[in-house]
């Protein structure tokens, strides 16, 4: 399970007032550890916070500190608002991307990746 799911899991259902306005790239998060199953190197801690969660899918705001860490991936597309990281694809192997403000990725459910994050990595995900 992703952090993202767990931390739907954690957060119930939940949706973003209509007209609201967060500021993505300043908004508090609360971090916790990468399990260690999941950590490859450093001590990796990732954040969520949920702007809309349905039956139809998630929109969230996700975050991970400087270090390494292995991940399964959702269906999901996602933009960087702030950090510097590569992620790599191990399942199915594909070459390695470099993340920066602006980027836009597309992830698949099932994809196994590993995250290394250089500066704190921010980005606004959709997932359904």
């Amino acid at each position: 399970m992703s952090t993202e799911q767990q931390g739907a899991e954690q957060q119930g259902t939940e949706r973003l007032a209509p007209g609201a306005l967060v500021d993505g790239p300043a908004v508090a998060l609360e971090h916790e550890p990468v399990p260690a199953e999941q950590s490859v190197a450093g001590a990796p801690t990732t954040a969520y916070l949920p702007l809309d969660v349905s039956a139809g899918g998630e929109i969230g705001i996700w975050e991970m500190s400087r270090g390494t860490m292995r991940d399964t991936e959702v269906d999901e597309v996602f933009v960087v608002l702030s950090g510097d990281a590569t992620v790599e694809f191990v399942e199915p192997a594909r070459e390695a991307i470099v993340l920066a403000p602006g980027s836009v990725v597309r992830l698949e459910a099932g994809m196994q990746t590993i995250w290394t994050v250089r500066e704190p990595l921010r980005k606004v995900f959709i997932e359904r």
